[in-house]
């Protein structure tokens, strides 16, 4: 399941859009197989910045991420169909989401999820002896 929902997608771009970025075969309908795939990009490109400070897949997903996932599934289904000319408003949503994205992995901004905590369990292994000592207790003593 994808952080953000084709009905997220659709309450931010209009349905004629949606159709004309996903409607290969002009049937006029939207292909739900695209949008579908923009969504499991969007939530790729966010699980690698959250891996590592977060447990992924983020469960149940902060409404922040929600947006960042219909931001980045929106350039998605933008970037299949013009490549090479993404409106400038598309683009900037995009920049400004993997922009939090890197906020959110560096510490700067904090999702409102519990993280759990991990035990570490270790010992301490050294490798020295007492007849590795160049000085022995006497001599530091003395100083």
């Amino acid at each position: 399941m994808g952080y953000c929902a084709s009905d997220d997608i659709a309450a931010s771009i209009s349905l004629v859009n949606t159709i004309q970025l996903t409607d290969d075969e002009g049937r006029n309908v939207i292909n739900s197989a695209r949008v579908n795939a923009a969504i499991s990009a969007a939530d790729e490109i966010i699980n690698g910045y959250m891996r590592g400070r977060y447990t992924v897949p983020l469960s149940p997903a902060p409404g922040l991420i929600v947006g960042i996932s219909v931001d980045i599934s929106i350039f998605k289904l933008y970037e299949r169909r013009f490549a090479t000319e993404l409106p400038q408003s598309i683009q900037t949503r995009y920049d400004n989401a993997i922009k939090l994205l890197r906020e959110i992995q560096a510490g700067t901004v904090v999702l409102d999820i519990e993280i759990p905590a991990t035990e570490v369990v270790g010992h301490y292994v050294g490798n020295k002896t007492p007849s590795d000592r160049l000085w022995s207790k006497d001599v530091l003593n003395a100083f």
